[in-house]
């Protein structure tokens, strides 16, 4: 899409398209440009606002929901443990992610060839931080752009120090605040409970992370700031690929607006509606210029929408110059359109969707196997039997406790675990143990052969494991 859009020209002469050759944050020099924008407001702001106050309220309130006293959801990497709304998951249960993640992918891609990164600007969690706390916290002390322009470039005084200080100490209180929170998803209230409250030495890994993400957090939110979006997210590398003609994204309406003039001129000029005021400049975020198309800086956060909103209704013209629009359907009218794409991402989407939930309903919330002990051989006891030696790994991943025992299917014999008749499981544990099968010689029929091994919950059959029960060769009857 970006290469095929419109060259705008500037009163005819100026050729904007240099754009695509530099990003905005970087001088001719190549440092950096340090971005001051003029703090927005209009509707779509205020609805962003509201947005992001829920998500906000989710995304901290959601580590302490509790469902019969266990987390509604955990991530704990370190001890391979994850419970998402209030089913816990196991490395076992790995294929259940993969799937889920490919669906979340497919998801995204359809997603922003639809809509384009209305994600960025309305519920990505680096823009709902950056612009609705900490940036509204530093027009709070520092004042709008232009006054934070002048602030730092003025020479250190009281007032500046106390600003400054303030700021930076609010903002780590905060990405103290949010570190915390994000190791609460690792792992669990209760235990982050403990480093906060107990001494230091007996948690010393886990406040070291507290204040390594603390830390972290500071740095992305005090000063690296929009080059997250521009370097490190893979998202916004990768639009130019999911956006086309079609997609929807906050555009400029080069055909109306153009060719631009100042408002005092505008009857001889006969110019377009852009009085060319830069304020949609002077609201973004990450300092482009929207007039020029879509780019890669753009969050879609819709400042630029609003500011010329504002504009227009001041000098009496039709809004939504700048507004969610599609290419096409800026240059040639066309409305929205369901590509051969969208139908191709749809189809494979609502597969995926479709595998992945027969797989959660027919997840066992318990998992066993059931192997020959490795190096052990036959024996014949005294009366004839023949016996094997088995390892068993029995994984419960439920929240209660549980008592399993085997049982043989397919053969007569009986079954001996060693050190109890019944295994007790524990909540979320992993067991292993070992047990013998004897099996009589009449009913042995060949050296190798395969045997049934019922895995019971209390008295109801959970599954039947298949392995393999070896025996003498001259033992085995006609």
């Amino acid at each position: 899409m970006i290469a095929d859009e419109k060259k705008i020209q500037k009163n005819g002469e100026k050729d904007q398209d240099n754009f695509r050759d530099s990003i905005s944050i970087i001088d001719k020099s190549g440092k950096r440009v340090w971005v001051y924008p003029k703090k927005p407001k209009g509707k779509y702001h205020s609805w962003r606002i509201l947005v992001s106050a829920v998500l906000l309220a989710v995304l901290f309130g959601v580590p302490f929901i509790k469902i019969d006293g266990h987390p509604f959801f955990l991530l704990n990497i370190i001890e391979r443990k994850f419970i998402i709304f209030g089913m816990a998951f196991w490395p076992q249960d790995f294929y259940i992610f993969a799937l889920v993640f490919l669906s979340l992918v497919i998801f995204i891609f359809l997603f922003t060839t639809v809509f384009g990164r209305i994600w960025c600007g309305w519920a990505c969690p680096q823009t709902i931080f950056m612009e609705m706390v900490f940036r509204k916290i530093e027009y709070w002390i520092e004042g709008d752009g232009a006054e934070q322009y002048k602030l730092d470039r003025a020479e250190m005084s009281p007032d500046k120090l106390l600003k400054k200080t303030s700021k930076h100490v609010i903002f780590f209180s905060i990405s103290f605040v949010i570190g915390n929170t994000f190791l609460a998803y690792i792992i669990g209230v209760d235990d982050l409970f403990k480093i906060i409250t107990e001494p230091v030495l007996e948690h010393i890994v886990g406040f070291s992370f507290m204040i390594g993400f603390s830390l972290l957090f500071y740095f992305i939110f005090a000063s690296f700031r929009e080059q997250a979006c521009i370097y490190v997210c893979p998202y916004g590398r990768l639009q130019s690929v999911m956006l086309d003609k079609n997609s929807i994204v906050v555009a400029y309406d080069f055909k109306r607006g153009e060719p631009r003039g100042k408002l005092k001129y505008a009857a001889e000029n006969q110019s377009g509606d852009c009085i060319d005021c830069g304020l949609c400049v002077q609201v973004c975020p990450t300092g482009i210029d929207i007039r020029n198309g879509t780019q890669l800086e753009c969050v879609n956060c819709t400042a630029c929408m609003d500011s010329c909103d504002g504009v227009m209704e001041k000098i009496g013209r039709s809004k939504k110059l700048i507004r969610y629009a599609s290419f096409d359907l800026i240059n040639k009218g066309i409305k929205f359109t369901v590509t051969p794409r969208i139908v191709g991402y749809s189809a494979v989407l609502a597969l995926l969707m479709a595998v992945t939930t027969a797989f959660m309903l027919t997840r066992k919330d318990m998992e066993t196997t059931i192997l020959r002990a490795k190096g052990s051989m036959y024996q014949v006891l005294e009366d004839g039997r023949i016996r094997n030696m088995y390892t068993a790994k029995i994984l419960n991943k439920t929240f209660d406790s549980m008592t399993v025992h085997f049982e043989l299917e397919n053969v007569p014999g009986t079954i001996t675990v060693a050190g109890a008749d019944q295994l007790l499981l524990k909540p979320d544990e992993l067991v292993e143990s070992t047990f013998l099968v004897d099996i009589p010689p009449e009913a042995v029929k060949q050296n190798y052969m395969k045997i049934s091994i019922g895995v019971y919950r209390e008295s109801t059959l959970v599954s039947s494991e298949a392995t393999s029960f070896i025996a003498p060769a001259k033992g085995v009857r006609k």
